[in-house]
């Protein structure tokens, strides 16, 4: 007779959670984030309590927010561990839905529990119920399948016996990787089941390495040897796989000259001489000049995403070869690439040996010691006081870069400093977060937090504009109350400004972007201290650069956030480097500007190359 304990459902999921364990002997569910309502503060809640420090829980002022975090967490942990996030029904549900979609474009896991409706159906429609007329199977939590690598729904307490193995295999494979939902309907959260004792045995997952196909091998083997001028694309595939080592002594060893994405920036340090920075939309110019010339883009663990590419037409020699080692084979076939599928240290240790030292020409480092000539140019502080001067955002950088240090991760989202950072900020290795997958407003604070909980000895640097700080910001006081200490620099340039530089670029009148141009009675004086003062952050504003260093220098002494407000120009952005991105212009307008915009968007397309 099988030996059993008898649990609620909910009792069961989080006593199985707290014995999946990593290689390293740590849980791979570091813990809950939860917002408890009426769809799981009863059967979850008491689960939860229950379960103590075994499966700590931990709670957020957002369900999106919390879950952002969570998602910083796992991408700082390079998805070797992962946290849980539970809500209610309803609002709290759908709140979440933005974080799940974030974390399946950036392949990221992340365990999302939902509250659900009664699966025995007597109080329909409950509170926050959405009712199909069509579909009595229909809830709101359908709304996570198209932005869940596996969707679940618990509508009996035994199905977490196959359900939650599903999820911890999605989460724990490299080539799967990416959110997972399981659907905890309330009323089954509280049933009681005679659950297998056998069930509750420790697990320990492991990250396998997928071996290449030889003959891809070959095949890249033969590509690489036929070209004169091959470059590396590095992304975030080389960190989860832990071969930034690999990367960098495999291109030593061939003397390939090394770009990064947004995902893979920080793989690489930026003082490596075959470091030449980001290619595309937000590349270096030494980047996109090796770029354009190369006969051979050998893209390592990334997706080929369109700022990469500059829209496909970053890599403009015409007998170009695109090749793609990936763990997916979806990704490594994409506009025709050469696939290799596999594990990226292990492709790299492979194609080592199918090259047999064979080395390639130098790259154009004269380029490369330009554009660092510029950058310094661009980032430099002014050398003498000017009346009513508001730095850019390339000055920003400067001065947090003049002060940073080894162990500083600087991270950002959206607006203008994601592109801004890639092109200038000189990451050390592990120096560099970006969520720019989702390119989510409002990610930064609670990101930052997240960043901070999982590697608690770096330096964590938040960029954020007053426009994303305002899309959210509540996480901070959670961070003050669990006493978890990041800096975030707040450049106020009063609007959506890289929106309206957009805007403009594509032939539009300023509109909508900066409180200058919305239809509102009267311009906002947002005073930002006070907001982050009142929970309970060190808050304050700084006059300018000097001020903003060695506030900076000042914060790491703190136990607490450090908020350090800024006021900058719209109008600059990075000031250098970039390339063109496809936003598509009106076809048809009434000012010369847009037909100008038009004129050059159409020469653009014409330079796309898609595969």
């Amino acid at each position: 007779m099988t030996d059993t304990i008898r649990l609620t459902a909910a009792q069961a999921m989080f006593r199985w959670l707290s014995v999946q364990m990593t290689e390293e002997g740590d849980r791979f569910i570091e813990g809950v984030w939860a917002i408890f309502g009426h769809g799981n503060v009863a059967g979850i809640g008491e689960a939860l309590k229950g379960i103590g420090d075994k499966l700590p829980t931990w709670r957020g002022q957002n369900e999106q927010t919390m879950a952002h975090a969570a998602i910083a967490y796992a991408k700082t942990k390079r998805r070797r561990k992962a946290m849980a996030v539970t809500s209610s029904i309803g609002p709290g549900a759908t709140n979440m839905v933005t974080a799940a979609a974030l974390a399946h474009v950036n392949r990221l896991p992340v365990l999302f529990i939902p509250g659900d409706v009664f699966a025995n159906r007597r109080p329909d429609p409950v509170l926050q119920q959405i009712e199909d007329f069509d579909d009595g199977t229909m809830t709101v939590t359908d709304c996570f399948r198209p932005v869940s690598r596996y969707f679940d729904r618990i509508s009996r307490p035994e199905q977490i016996m196959t359900a939650l193995p599903r999820a911890l295999q999605v989460m724990t494979d490299p080539a799967n990787c990416g959110p997972v939902t399981l659907a905890f309907c309330q009323d089954v959260q509280a049933e009681a089941y005679d659950y297998p004792k056998a069930f509750f045995t420790p697990k320990t997952w492991r990250i396998r390495r997928p071996e290449p196909d030889p003959r891809e091998v070959d095949d890249v083997v033969a590509a690489l040897k036929a070209s004169t001028k091959p470059i590396i694309v590095a992304g975030g595939g080389v960190l989860y796989s832990g071969a930034d080592a690999d990367l960098l002594t495999f291109a030593k060893t061939h003397n390939i000259p090394i770009v990064e994405t947004q995902a893979g920036k920080g793989a690489i340090d930026w003082q490596e001489r075959l470091n030449f920075g980001s290619p595309g939309v937000t590349g270096t110019d030494c980047g996109n000049k090796i770029a354009a010339e190369a006969d051979l883009i050998l893209g390592v663990g990334t997706r080929f995403q369109d700022f990469t590419t500059g829209s496909w037409t970053a890599f403009g020699n015409p007998d170009r070869k695109l090749v793609s080692v990936n763990l997916t084979g979806y990704d490594a076939a994409k506009h025709g690439a050469v696939p290799l599928v596999a594990d990226a240290k292990v492709a790299l240790a492979r194609l080592t040996q199918g090259l047999q030292g064979h080395r390639f020409a130098d790259p154009d480092y004269a380029a490369r010691d330009a554009w660092f000539e510029a950058a310094d140019a661009a980032t430099a502080a002014p050398s003498v006081s000017q009346p009513n001067f508001l730095p850019s955002d390339a000055q920003v950088i400067g001065s947090v870069q003049r002060v940073a240090e080894k162990n500083t991760v600087a991270m950002c989202a959206a607006g203008t400093m994601p592109g801004a950072l890639q092109i200038l900020w000189r990451a050390a290795s592990g120096g560099y977060h970006m969520e720019y997958g989702y390119s989510c407003m409002g990610y930064e604070v609670a990101g930052a937090f997240g960043i901070k909980l999982a590697a608690p000895e770096k330096d964590v640097i938040c960029f954020v504009g007053d426009g994303s700080y305002m899309m959210a910001n509540s996480e901070l006081a959670t961070a003050v109350m669990m006493r978890v200490p990041f800096t975030i620099v707040l450049t106020d340039n009063r609007g959506y400004g890289c929106i309206n530089r957009l805007q403009q670029e594509c032939g539009g009148a300023e509109f909508n972007n900066m409180y200058k141009d919305c239809n509102i009675e009267v311009q906002p004086e947002i005073d930002f201290v006070t907001h982050a003062t009142s929970m309970g952050a060190h808050a304050l504003k700084v006059p300018d650069l000097a001020g903003l260093e060695a506030e900076i220098v000042s914060a790491r002494s703190r136990s607490i956030p450090t908020v350090i407000v800024i006021d900058t120009e719209a109008e600059t952005g990075p000031g250098i480097g970039g390339g063109w991105w496809d936003v598509a212009v009106p076809a048809v307008g009434e000012t010369e500007t847009l037909r100008k915009a038009r004129a050059y968007y159409e020469d653009n397309l014409a330079r796309q190359r898609l595969n």
